[in-house]
């Protein structure tokens, strides 16, 4: 029995309709979309840590002037891990902006 490869390169697939997982997408949209993530999603997710990281590092700070949290272990790990969060999110914004002015330079 031989057996059918579809578009994506997938052995077995019989099925020749393809499902369409939203509203006005073609098929090979709505597939891309299911296994491909977002760049948007995934940029804003990444500046929701660093601003998730940012908040904490400032509670620990401020829990530590109060008297509420004697080890200042903690207390720096936190600032550092927002630092450095921070400095990651700010190069590849540089990054992001560094490519769209070279698709901007560029001649069609």
């Amino acid at each position: 029995m031989a057996q059918s490869i579809d578009p994506i390169g997938r052995i077995g697939s019989t099925n020749p309709i393809q499902k369409v997982s939203r509203v006005g997408q073609t098929p090979k949209q709505a597939e891309k979309s299911e296994i491909e993530p977002d760049f948007m999603k995934i940029l804003q997710q990444a500046l929701e840590e660093t601003n998730t990281d940012q908040y904490e590092a400032e509670q620990a700070a401020d829990e530590f002037a109060a008297g509420r949290l004697s080890n200042i272990h903690d207390v720096l790990i936190s600032a550092e891990k927002a630092a450095m969060s921070l400095r990651l999110t700010l190069e590849v914004r540089n990054k992001i902006v560094d490519a769209y002015r070279e698709i901007m330079r560029m001649q069609l």
